[in-house]
């Protein structure tokens, strides 16, 4: 595991700061400031230090489109790449009129006519405008979610490489599943592979649950301990270098014969996403996938975008005008859920990340499912 911060390698750096500036030449935006960690990294290519947890918005970087300039707000080189220059980096300011001050400075400013953002605070929406005095302030996140929901083809090595941590940490976890073993015990080990792989930064610490065999998406007891017979879900997900990889698993204890019929509800619900992942396919067939298979639709979304973070397209049933917009295009990269649950029994879980590629979907986890006998 490394431990000084470096900037993200040149190939990765140059081809999503190229879908950035081509998007802000179609969205028509001279200038893009950003705010949004993600969004940062994306286009400047430097990990972002001492910003855990929420904040206000703030005119982190800013992209010149005429010129492909990068400014960046640190304190200091470490973690910048080479090709933004040190007089290209502004320091971290209290007073806001400092920060606005540096903005005026550069070469650019003073004569755009579009301004993009991809957030807005009430300070700063009164404030950006005596840095771009010529400008109109649009939203700029549209460019950044058009550019980011294509993956280039270093970002999905990037991928690649997050979800082989993921599944470490998944296969050491399983590797210690037995009855009277704790929930957080089994989180603890996967988290510790992880570690152990590369990776201290988990997406998720909710990495192991019994699955409740009353309800649906519940856990299954309040003392948090496995027993025989139960089904338990492994969630593990990873932040590698930013990206997010993630897989998961249900793995029966002891003797669940009761639970082959679920495997099989599973298979075929799988079998019926995975067929829904084509280029051009409508999100929407995912959701008609669960509701061909006979299952009921889950409360959390079914595939959402990787990348750094999270990246559209969100598929929900909660979101039906969105899931019925989107299509699918080659070069996402998608976490894929299915769920299946029956009264009980418990649940199985499993989540996927799958690339669409021209010829169709490419399931990128290799994790091992339990070998169940599946009933016809």
């Amino acid at each position: 595991m490394r431990t000084e911060v470096l900037a993200d390698d040149r190939a990765l750096r140059v081809g999503r700061r190229e879908r950035a500036l081509a998007q802000m030449e179609q969205h028509d935006l001279d200038v893009l400031v950003l705010g949004r960690q993600a969004n940062v990294r994306y286009v400047s290519g430097a990990p972002q230090l001492w910003v855990a947890g929420t904040r206000p918005f703030g005119p982190t970087c800013v992209v010149v489109r005429e010129t492909g300039a990068i400014h960046l707000l640190s304190t200091w080189d470490e973690g910048v790449p080479d090709d933004i220059p040190h007089e290209n980096l502004y320091g971290i300011a209290w007073n806001p009129m400092n920060t606005i001050a540096n903005l005026q400075r550069i070469e650019g400013a003073s004569t755009a006519k579009r301004v993009g953002t991809d957030a807005l605070s009430p300070g700063f929406a009164q404030l950006l405008p005596t840095a771009f005095p010529n400008a109109e302030l649009v939203d700029g996140e549209l460019a950044m979610r058009a550019a980011r929901r294509i993956k280039t083809p270093e970002e999905v090595t990037a991928l690649r490489e997050a979800i082989r941590v993921a599944e470490l940490g998944l296969a050491a976890a399983v590797a210690e599943l037995r009855p009277g073993i704790s929930e957080k015990t089994l989180a603890g080990v996967l988290l510790e592979a992880m570690a152990a792989g590369g990776v201290s930064t988990p997406s998720t610490q909710d990495a192991a649950w019994v699955t409740s065999r009353e309800h649906p998406w519940r856990r299954a007891s309040p003392d948090g301990l496995v027993h025989d017979g139960d089904l338990v879900a492994f969630s593990s997900g990873v932040l590698d270098g930013g990206y997010t990889g993630e897989v998961g698993r249900t793995w029966p204890v002891g003797d669940v014969g009761a639970a082959s019929d679920l495997y099989r509800r599973w298979d075929t619900l799988w079998h019926r996403l995975y067929e829904a992942c084509e280029p051009g396919a409508p999100a929407i067939d995912l959701l008609a996938a669960y509701q061909a298979a006979g299952e009921e639709l889950p409360p959390m979304p079914i595939a959402r975008g990787l990348g750094l973070g999270f990246d559209p397209p969100v598929v929900s049933q909660h979101l039906p005008a969105t899931a019925a917009e989107e299509r699918l295009e080659a070069g996402m990269v998608l976490a894929v859920t299915g769920y299946v649950w029956q009264s009980g029994v418990g649940a199985v879980f499993g989540r996927e990340a799958v690339l669409i590629t021209p010829d169709g979907p490419e399931i990128l986890t290799s994790s091992p499912f339990a070998n169940v006998a599946v009933g016809a």
